[in-house]
């Protein structure tokens, strides 16, 4: 016989969880259903492997954005149609198809059943809902307008999957023509270039300047390859390293918003999604300064826009308003801090931010349209540039050979 982990509720409505013993699934709902209670959710318990092979006890999922936002519409809809809370994160829970989320989503529902709130049960899982997502649900628990909150959370997920997405498919083209490139170059000065080096110096041949280079390079590469890859790994960790503390990911920060022709395209990243999230926040309910706050938690990766959240959160608690909180940090364009103060006058702050952060998607479309079409004839002819300097250097002595063999 089986063991079934059930949650249920009786007739007074007291919920309780507990386990039935039974051949099936459906003899374990009969048993239940014959003592009167009403089933919230019921699932075969898992057997434990035993063993030193057992794989799955050290794997680790992880739930992507994509899932989030199927989440976020299933909650919506269930909730909507008058299915309860509990009864809909038990379902979403047993029909999952990443393990891992559903095991978060069954831990969810054994919380909310014994009585906690949907949000502090979110909370309870930062690694799978943010900030945002616990926030905004908060709101909707207390306005009573979950399912509208649910609908407005898949549609601020989607947007930033959509710029996501948008940007890897731009970057995706270049990334694997420099992979390419850069195995043929490397297999070039590694394998032909030497060949050729050493037929020259059989020949005595004086070459060129630019095949001297070209053999240098290969002869460096050849030689002190382990060494160029030890420094270059170690780099790479001295660079993470620093990187992890706050002075490091704050000068980094400041150094990627500085990049020419790309910075402004970061900075802008950061704004959309700024703005985007605000105008979810207020729109849900929550206060400008509760906003304000769970702006400053979500930037953890840019340290610029963190300390400048937190600069205007202080503001703003001290009686400012919110457009003369942002223009103090000096980080937002006056473009941003102006219509703010516009919608601050006329009361419509959500409506003008949404509007914002329409404006500012666009600037990102527009410049991974043009990105694309620059960067992939750029790499074209620089990478061809390369590879014909070195395959000119080599046949520039083999026209030497050539000469020297039609004058004997």
């Amino acid at each position: 016989m089986a063991k079934f982990i059930y949650t249920v509720q009786d007739a007074q409505g007291t919920v309780t969880t507990g386990n039935v013993a039974a051949d099936n699934e459906d003899q374990a709902v009969g048993d239940l259903q014959n003592r009167g209670l009403f089933i919230l959710s019921i699932q075969a318990e898992q057997s434990k492997p035993k063993g030193l092979f057992d794989l799955n006890r050290f794997s680790k999922g992880s739930v992507s954005g994509r899932e989030l936002v199927f989440f976020g519409e299933q909650m919506s809809t269930l909730i909507g149609g008058g299915i309860p809370l509990v009864r809909a994160l038990s379902l979403l829970s047993e029909h999952a198809e990443n393990k891992t989320f559903g095991a978060v989503l069954a831990q969810i529902t054994k919380e909310v059943s014994a009585g906690g709130t949907f949000h502090k049960a979110l909370e309870k899982h930062p690694k799978v809902f943010t900030d945002i997502w616990v926030s905004l649900v908060q709101a909707g628990e207390i306005s009573g307008q979950l399912p509208v909150v649910l609908r407005q959370i898949t549609a601020y997920s989607e947007s930033q999957e959509a710029v996501k997405n948008k940007i890897i498919t731009a970057v995706s083209y270049p990334a694997v023509l420099m992979l390419m490139s850069s195995g043929v170059l490397i297999y070039f000065i590694a394998y032909i270039v030497p060949v050729f080096a050493g037929i020259f110096r059989d020949f005595n041949l004086e070459l060129p300047l630019i095949t001297n280079v070209i053999v240098g390079i290969s002869a460096m590469f050849a030689n002190y390859f382990v060494l160029m890859l030890v420094v270059a790994i170690g780099t790479f960790f001295a660079l993470r390293a620093y990187i992890a503390t706050k002075k490091g990911l704050l000068a980094f920060n400041h150094f990627m918003m500085g990049i020419p022709f790309l910075g402004p395209f970061i900075k802008n990243i950061q704004i959309e999604r700024l703005l985007t999230t605000m105008a979810t926040l207020i729109r849900s309910g929550v206060s400008i300064l509760n906003s304000v706050s769970v702006l400053e938690g979500s930037f953890t990766k840019n340290l610029v826009f963190q300390n400048g959240l937190k600069a205007a959160k202080n503001d703003i608690a001290s009686g400012r308003s919110i457009s003369e909180a942002f223009k103090k940090t000096g980080i937002f364009p006056g473009l941003v801090t102006e219509m703010m103060w516009m919608g601050e006058e006329s009361g419509k702050l959500p409506d003008i931010i949404i509007t914002l952060s329409k404006f500012y998607q666009e600037q990102i479309d527009q410049f991974l349209r043009r990105f694309t079409a620059i960067i992939d004839p750029i790499l074209v002819v620089g990478i061809g540039s390369v590879i014909g300097v070195i395959v000119m250097s080599i046949f520039m002595p083999i026209f030497q050979l050539s000469q020297i063999g039609s004058g004997m």
